[in-house]
């Protein structure tokens, strides 16, 4: 069978991604050697990063970047990384991350910026290792978002034909000239939004007020807000800091989960793109309304024993961390009244915006079935009638409309499908699950979440789970992280014909 893929162009292009991964494996060598730590881990994964980068870059080529080529290379790239991540983690050789599948199971759910932990015990593992975690989330969150933007723009993936009238730029890859320029210009963005927490966090704690918000902590969380990410290197998350800590996080989830495109137009002080975007409108007033619906049911849940501050604080944070897909807890929301833990089952479904750093749905595919739903209704009582779907003004075409109903039907179908395999799988080895500690976990894994409830929970862990669930777990986190086509589109006959 002939075929039109140039698998040489994308071994060329992952090798190169490989050998740059030496450089953020840069970081937590830094600290290994300033806290006197083993030096072996990110050594040797070093070198095993340009090896198999360079022997990549050997039998590939240089060459255009067709569709095709883009699909592979996306779904390769998000599985090689994560499997040369895993390194340190084996060669550490320190609690249950040191087993090759759990190693790869943090690893992967660091690169995709899921937040879901197979750590049982924190205080074992090296300052060194713990902020690998944290990098390696960082390194996820500017992927995606360089992703969506200059190459998932070129293929049709991520919602890039919405995003256009959403921002009002006729190419959203197209910020500058250049795809390179345009994901520096984002990456700038990024990494400038990341310094700017590591300040304020560190400023609260030289003031007394983020008593634990050392430097170490205040570098570590950033990395992992921004990204909407979720993984720290405390067992109680967030909850280990003041309420003042928590709070000042709040507003950089919200940010992480905002379009990315539209920060930089407000920043150049071009507001009204912000403003006049109807997605940001109906992601501010989603975080509204479900935050205020979790307020009124904790205030009301009689087991729930605190002040009118730690249930706004709570409710409001735990919230925005759930629907931004960040995973961050500063309460064990599992042991909260029924309606409030359905409340942010309901959000884990959500996402924040397209072209974020944020996983799931996300708001703009919501906002168009929303809207496709209206109209249908409407059409069919005036079957006549002419009512094209329009986003910020703009006419959505019929083929997207279709194409996000598809999207999200296939989000639904496999989350259904992976819950099934989860309380199945459990009951083989006697794993006692609830049917909704099963769904929390297969939405927590596939749409990057993090959290989920039972002993997935905010301060719980995946260990226990079977090592045949993992590595369901491990594809489903790749899958969901780069929108679910890229990998499914590879077992097509038509796509290597």
């Amino acid at each position: 069978m002939k075929t039109t893929v140039d698998w040489r162009v994308c071994a060329t292009l992952t090798g190169t991604v490989l050998k740059w991964l030496t450089v953020p494996l840069s970081v937590p060598l830094l600290i290994a050697v300033y806290y006197g730590e083993a030096l072996v881990p990110f050594l040797v994964t070093m070198a095993v990063s340009l090896a198999v980068g360079e022997a990549f870059s050997r039998i590939g080529i240089e060459g255009r970047l067709g569709p095709r080529e883009a699909f592979l290379m996306v779904a390769v790239t998000w599985f090689a990384v994560p499997v040369v991540g895993a390194i340190p983690f084996v060669l550490a050789g320190s609690g249950s991350i040191a087993h090759p599948i759990d190693a790869l199971f943090e690893s992967m759910s660091g690169v995709s910026t899921t937040g879901a932990t197979v750590l049982l015990d924190f205080e074992i593992h090296s300052h060194s290792v713990l902020m690998w975690r944290q990098v390696i989330q960082w390194l996820g969150g500017l992927g995606i978002l360089v992703l969506a933007t200059a190459i998932l723009s070129q293929i049709g993936v991520g919602g890039a034909q919405l995003m256009e009238s959403e921002t009002q730029t006729r190419d959203v890859n197209k910020l500058a000239p250049r795809i390179a320029q345009t994901a520096r210009l984002l990456g700038e963005l990024y990494i400038g939004l990341t310094v700017l927490l590591v300040a304020v966090l560190y400023g609260l704690h030289l003031a007394g007020l983020a008593p634990n918000m050392g430097l170490y902590n205040a570098v570590a969380h950033p990395l992992t807000t921004i990204s909407t990410a979720g993984f720290s290197p405390e067992p109680e998350s967030i909850a280990a800091f003041s309420p003042v800590a928590q709070w000042t996080i709040v507003p950089f989830m919200i940010v992480g989960a905002t379009n990315f495109v539209l920060i930089y137009f407000a920043l150049q002080g071009d507001w009204h793109r912000l403003v006049d975007s109807e997605e940001f409108r109906f992601y501010i007033a989603l975080l509204g309304l479900l935050g205020a619906i979790t307020v009124a049911l904790l205030f009301f849940d009689e087991s729930y024993t605190g002040g009118i501050e730690s249930t706004m604080r709570h409710s409001v944070f735990n919230t925005v961390s759930i629907m931004t897909t960040t995973g961050y807890a500063n309460a064990n929301y599992d042991l909260w009244e029924s309606g409030a833990k359905h409340v942010l089952f309901l959000a884990m479904f959500i996402g924040g915006m397209a072209g974020s750093t944020t996983c799931s749905i996300k708001t703009l595919r919501w906002l168009v079935v929303i809207k496709g739903f209206r109209r249908d209704l409407f059409t069919s009582i005036h079957p006549e009638a002419i009512r094209p779907v329009r986003l910020s003004g703009e006419v959505v075409d019929e083929e997207t409309i279709r194409d996000i109903y598809a999207f999200t039907l296939v989000n639904l179908l496999i989350f259904a499908t992976a819950t099934v395999f989860i309380v199945v799988d459990g009951a083989r080895v006697g794993l006692a699950l609830s049917e909704f500690d099963a769904m929390g976990a297969a939405a927590a894994t596939f749409l990057n979440i993090g959290p989920a409830f039972g002993i997935a929970g905010p301060f719980g862990t995946y260990e226990a789970f079977p090592t045949t669930t993992k590595l369901v777990m491990i594809v489903l986190m790749w899958i969901g992280r780069i929108e679910i086509v890229p990998v499914l589109v590879l077992f097509t006959r038509a796509f290597w014909k």
